[in-house]
């Protein structure tokens, strides 16, 4: 499925963690919140090692059991990576990072992003992610008997979202043929793919690093993978900073005012994105062309030639830069502000009746293989295993219907988001965690939440710090989706207090962001948060 949440690709430029035998010792696994004892489960012992000569990373791999009540049955494979505390003699601990998506590879993202944590939190923690099960380099989820024939199915469905009603038949098609390949290719795994699966792998690498509790740094979905394990294992949280939160009751319950609506139209996400987009063209307007190629010299001219651009691709597209393309590039080069540049350059090539080159992503980091498989299915065996989501394909026209008119083209875009779930394998729900979400944790969370995100609303931070026990918000006034990949020094300073001596910001702190839209340098490392992968063209 494609989520765009995650800005995925097939071709993803990944790091694949060095595939090193791991040997197993038996210790009692903690008991689930609320629950039953669980049974032993083996704890991985990580056997790191440098991932290519020279590399500042270290990669290892984790056997963890498929079903964790069961532990004596199969067992899958996780890549994990790790980069060294850089102050001799300070270290605190392990910082587990998770980089959204769903579906998003840490073993990718992690490295990309390395030089985005604040430098005291560099210094203190060893920093640890790992490709969630189902992803990347881990045992994941290929539906597809080669990349060739992935790839062919990928080029069988409109990018972006469908327009018209022939592209709505043929992309339903396509995600309905996508689940059967699923179903078919290794349905074990995809019952035990969830948050919750997930969630208990992660509480077995906090054993495996020796840490007596979890210092974690979730961005978007891995904000509510972070609260799932809170409320799982509630006594062994030390310090979790979630950026960009997903609302935990809306991603997990359908709407009772109208259960027709997808997950990411009951998140807001449409508006969300469409106000971001708003400030995108205002700030364009506000500047020169030589800052912002698309300007129009105002707001209103700018926003006024936007909308001629879009009717005119909906009629005629530009090679292969149709309307649903093209605007699925605009929403996921809003993620961060460092990317506005680029995108108004491409909004100007087709302004002028040519086709734009593709945007330029930096390389993968110095591994083995930096090129996974990030198939739509992986994204989707978790997302659709969590969300509900309707299973009337007719359900997301109207959905998209019923957002255009306040969200425009954002609206239309995330409306589609969620639709192959509509025929994914009802049984791969059966293990997801969907609360309760106030468990009185060990020590506070840290929630970020920036005003204008065009992927996970401000309003998912606010309703995040209602849900959690003990929770504080701190404001990010700006742009793009996650703080992390659009820095604020200020936010940073505040993450690192927290993190280190738990000293946690003032209620109803406001913090800016460091560099304005349009003034931003080039772009350092992996700035596509959110997950799976490299950020990309919309596949």
């Amino acid at each position: 499925m494609h989520i765009p949440i995650a800005a995925r690709r097939h071709h993803a430029a990944a790091l694949a963690a060095a595939v090193v035998c791991s040997t197993m010792f038996t210790v009692p696994d903690l008991a689930p919140a609320g629950g039953a004892p669980s049974p032993a489960v083996p704890v991985p012992k990580l056997d790191w090692r440098p991932c290519i000569q020279g590399s500042p990373f270290d990669c290892a791999t984790a056997k963890v059991p498929l079903d964790h009540l069961k532990p004596g049955g199969r067992t899958i494979e996780l890549a994990v990576i790790r980069h060294k505390a850089t102050g001799p003699g300070r270290r605190i601990g392990t910082l587990f990072f998770n980089p959204g998506g769903p579906g998003g590879p840490g073993t990718v993202q992690m490295p990309q992003n390395y030089e985005f944590f604040p430098r005291e939190v560099r210094e203190r923690f060893d920093i640890v992610s790992w490709d969630p099960r189902g992803i990347g380099s881990s045992t994941a989820m290929n539906c597809f008997g080669s990349r060739e024939e992935a790839d062919a199915w990928a080029a069988s469905k409109p990018a972006g979202f469908p327009v018209g009603a022939r592209e709505r038949t043929v992309y339903a098609a396509a995600y309905k043929d996508l689940a059967r390949r699923c179903e078919q290719r290794d349905p074990q795994l995809l019952r035990h793919v969830s948050t919750a699966d997930t969630a208990r792998d992660l509480e077995q690498l906090r054993q495996a690093v020796g840490d007596e509790q979890l210092s974690y740094f979730g961005i978007s979905y891995g904000t509510f993978l972070g609260a799932t394990y809170a409320n799982l294992f509630p006594d062994k949280v030390r310090a979790m900073v979630f950026d960009s939160n997903v609302d935990p009751q809306v991603w997990t319950h359908a709407s009772g005012d109208d259960p027709r609506l997808p997950t990411f139209v009951r998140m807001g996400a449409d508006r969300s994105a469409a106000a971001t987009l708003d400030k995108f063209l205002t700030h364009c307007g506000s500047t020169t062309t030589a800052k912002c190629a698309f300007s129009a010299g105002s707001h209103k001219a700018t926003r006024e030639k936007f909308d001629q651009l879009m009717q005119r691709l909906r009629k005629q597209p530009a090679g292969a830069w149709t309307y649903g393309r093209t605007v699925g590039d605009v929403v996921n080069s809003l993620y961060s502000v460092q990317r506005w540049t680029g995108l108004a350059d491409r909004l100007q090539t087709l302004w002028q009746g040519r086709v734009p080159e593709p945007e330029a992503f930096p390389p993968g980091p110095p591994v083995p293989n930096p090129n996974p498989y990030l198939g739509d299915e992986q994204a989707g065996a978790v997302f659709c295993s969590d969300s509900p989501n309707p299973r009337d394909p007719a359900a997301y026209h109207a959905a998209e219907e019923a957002s255009a008119p306040r969200a425009g083209d954002a609206g239309r875009f995330w409306a589609w988001a969620a639709e192959g779930c509509a025929a994914w394998p009802a049984a791969a729900m059966a293990d997801s965690y969907r609360g309760p979400w106030n468990k009185p944790t060990a020590h506070p969370i840290l929630l970020v939440g920036t005003t204008y995100d065009p992927a996970t609303p401000y309003s998912g931070a606010q309703a995040m710090a209602r849900e959690l026990a003990d929770a504080r918000l701190l404001t990010h006034s700006g742009y793009g989706h996650t703080a992390l990949v659009n820095p604020s020094s200020c936010v940073n300073e505040h993450e690192s207090r927290y993190l280190i001596d738990g000293t946690l910001p003032p209620a109803g702190t406001t913090c800016r962001q460091d560099t304005p839209p349009f003034s931003a340098p080039k772009p350092r490392g992996g700035v596509a948060t959110g997950g799976g992968g490299t950020a990309g063209a919309t596949s």
